[in-house]
């Protein structure tokens, strides 16, 4: 009996023990995860630059936050042929700062920013300038990545640079193909390393 009873107890404890170690497992991919930081923000003007942001939160595994504006650019708005459209006369002013919705978010937990737009003008929207500003990017990486019709990065990092601190870490990225995959978004971020 005694025996039966030592082999229960023994089993009982190397059963708590594996529970025990599942469980401290599972806290440990938890924290892992929490600790990661990674933010994909983006503003997308017509739903280009959102499909490659979608895809690229899915690559590395990352929180995703849309820059919106307070009003949202029409057809109108974004035709860049004249003169007198919303995104002409924005552009043509760098000082621009268009209005974003009022939330809440913050940066602050993060720390690489995956940042995403259209290139206007060989450079970001200004809108994405207001969302630098409101936010602290001190000792952060951002990496940039665009999509384009045609035009490449242009100087958007100098022109995103001028938007946050000497301490913030700005590195250009690449302007993709709006059918970029999961996939081939995950080996980018290996050549980034």
């Amino acid at each position: 009996m005694k025996k039966i009873l030592l082999m229960v107890l023994g089993l009982f404890f190397v059963s708590a023990g594996v529970i025990l170690a599942q469980s401290n497992t599972q806290e440990a991919k938890e924290n892992s995860k929490m600790n990661k930081k990674i933010l994909v923000a983006y503003f997308s003007a017509t739903g280009n630059t959102r499909r490659v942001a979608q895809n690229l939160a899915k690559a590395v595994d990352a929180d995703i936050y849309e820059i919106k504006p307070a009003k949202p650019y029409s057809d109108a708005d974004l035709d860049w042929t004249n003169k007198s459209s919303r995104s002409s006369v924005e552009m043509a002013d760098h000082s621009s700062r268009p209005e974003m919705i009022k939330d809440d978010f913050s940066v602050k937990a993060y720390e690489t920013i995956y940042l995403g737009f259209p290139i206007w003008w060989y450079i970001a929207p200004t809108i994405v300038n207001t969302f630098l500003e409101k936010h602290d990017f001190s000792n952060k990486k951002i990496i940039l990545f665009a999509t384009s019709g045609g035009s490449g990065l242009g100087k958007s990092i100098d022109n995103i640079k001028t938007s946050v601190s000497d301490s913030t870490k700005v590195i250009n990225g690449k302007v993709f193909n709006t059918n970029i995959s999961v996939e081939e978004l995950k080996n980018w971020v290996e050549t980034l390393k």
